[in-house]
């Protein structure tokens, strides 16, 4: 590396993005920005790269990225406009990028993390869907590029905080995990009551402040049911050693239960700067920005079953597991259109569920052996949701 970590931000203009460029900017002696990444936000985009002068910056939509260009030329900024979903790979695997924060949403994610991986790169993964879609896969990719993997989701940071970095003995360790979950901002409504749900309350969550797409998924509760998926690839665990309680406080991250049955859990303030702090700096660690918990002044720690009748899109995550290999992609694809039809008024919220859970019972997956295969698998997975719906 250079006396520099240069990073590159895919997502930079979504709330990861964003509190990642708030770290970076508070350690400039530590950390250079080479490359950031947006998929339609022009004005945003052309002020991150005022700010930060990257190298390169990248926007899938072309139309986009030729606004980009006219407004970067136009007030005197030299950072190269890139184009096309080809470009986020080329700027995740380029030779002078050290770090990779991939926070870009979907399954478009997929291709620049595995880039990255197979580059080499520390790659800080807060893209869960390209690890649940990728499954096998990407670890594999991981493995043979030698790239370092870190977690930036909350709660798979706080369980990889717990384990020690050699990664050969966890699996003598590990009795099981338990990710926690704030339950949304339907953890005490009546379930027979949520067919009317708009998609601004499903978007105001109590704890985090996230994109539209991940709040819905927090007030269904897929976005645990895919991190249940992500944390059997990362740690190496068996479905059944992966256990969901809902912790409303969202002050313990997630949780370790050791074989001699040692409880080694992660505490802190709900703030995404603290595990994309961890990511960047790791092994060391650094000012995040973050609050500090004040243990006097914390509500007490209080924790409820995760009830399938209030959450049954959670208990996806486990029969897809089961289930044939790529059957979690098809869940994620199906969840994606699910997501998008309800934010647009097309599906209701209670039939989220039902729509993914529809989904997974149709498709069977077939080959899932290279990214091609998996895209055509997450391509035929959202024409099954299109039509059920």
């Amino acid at each position: 590396m250079s006396s520099l970590q240069r990073v590159c931000v895919l997502g930079s203009t979504g709330s990861i993005g964003v509190n990642t460029l708030d770290v970076i900017a508070r350690h400039p002696d530590r950390y250079e920005v080479v490359a950031l990444s947006a998929m339609s936000r022009v004005d945003a985009l052309a002020a991150q790269c005022l700010t930060w002068r990257p190298r390169f910056a990248v926007m899938p939509d072309r139309a986009a990225a030729a606004q980009l260009r006219a407004q970067l030329r136009e007030a005197g900024c030299a950072t190269e406009v890139l184009d096309g979903a080809e470009a986020l790979a080329e700027v995740a695997a380029h030779p002078e990028v050290d770090t990779v924060m991939a926070a870009i949403v979907g399954a478009a994610g997929l291709a620049p993390a595995m880039a990255a991986a197979r580059a080499g790169k520390r790659l800080l993964l807060a893209n869960k869907e390209a690890i649940v879609l990728g499954g096998a896969l990407f670890m594999r990719a991981v493995e043979e590029g030698g790239a370092t993997l870190l977690p930036i989701d909350s709660e798979h940071s706080a369980i990889f905080q717990c384990l020690p970095e050699d990664r050969s003995t966890w699996h003598a360790r590990i009795d099981h995990i338990v990710l926690t979950a704030s339950g949304g901002p339907f953890r005490t409504r009546d379930p027979a009551t949520l067919g009317d749900v708009t998609p601004d309350q499903a978007c105001a969550h109590p704890n985090w402040v996230m994109g539209r797409k991940i709040s819905v998924d927090s007030a269904t509760m897929m976005n645990k049911a895919l991190e249940v998926i992500e944390a059997r690839w990362l740690f190496g665990l068996a479905p059944e050693q992966i256990k969901v309680l809902i912790h409303p406080q969202s002050i313990i991250h997630s949780m370790v239960v050791c074989r001699d049955q040692s409880v080694l859990a992660q505490l802190g303030t709900p703030d995404m700067r603290v595990p994309i702090a961890y990511g960047l700096s790791f092994p060391e660690r650094v000012e995040s920005g973050a609050s500090r918990l004040d243990l006097l002044s914390t509500p007490a720690l209080s924790f409820e079953e995760a009830d399938e009748r209030r959450f049954p899109g959670l208990h996806l995550s486990w029969q897809a597991l089961r289930a044939a290999e790529g059957s979690t992609a098809v869940l994620n694809a199906a969840n994606e259109v699910a997501v998008e039809a309800f934010l647009s008024g097309r599906l209701r919220f209670d039939r989220i569920h039902a729509l993914n859970r529809a989904c997974l019972d149709s498709i069977v997956p077939g080959d899932c052996g290279s990214i091609e295969a998996l895209l055509d698998l997450d391509a035929r997975a959202r024409t099954k949701a299109r039509e059920l719906l």
